[in-house]
């Protein structure tokens, strides 16, 4: 089966610098976001072709709901939303239950570097939705 691509390099967006409102926590966040994003969707791709309990309708809306909520909350820190630190606090919640399902999967190496995408971007929505 394929591997999920963990370089991070991949999906760096550009974040554009100088006198605009995101501050460098709140950069890193949205590069985290947008990571776990793609490697959630990626997972979605491997999930489905590994098939059995990968496969199951559960796990598979859970990876979807956090390739979702990621983007809408990178999207709102983007914009400078004022409402960005409630959607990230959502986003560190579902980053982490997609975390702890994908960590059931055993020892899957495409799993784990899912899991380790959205603790990644949980912790980072966590810092960013404690901001408000």
């Amino acid at each position: 089966m394929a591997q999920v691509e963990t370089h991070r390099a991949s999906v760096q967006p550009f974040l554009p610098t100088g006198n605009d409102q995101l501050t460098e926590e709140m950069r890193g966040c949205i590069s985290n976001c947008i990571s776990c994003s793609a490697v959630c969707l990626q997972t979605v791709t491997y999930c489905l072709q590994r098939g059995g309990k990968h496969a199951a309708p559960d796990h598979i809306r859970l990876l979807e709901d956090c390739v979702q909520i990621c983007k809408t909350s990178a999207d709102f820190m983007l914009r400078a939303s004022p409402l960005h630190p409630r959607t990230c606090a959502v986003c560190a919640e579902v980053c982490e239950r997609c975390a702890v399902e994908c960590e059931k999967m055993g020892d899957d190496t495409t799993m784990k570097a899912c899991a380790e995408a959205c603790r990644r971007c949980a912790e980072s929505c966590r810092k960013m939705s404690a901001t408000a």
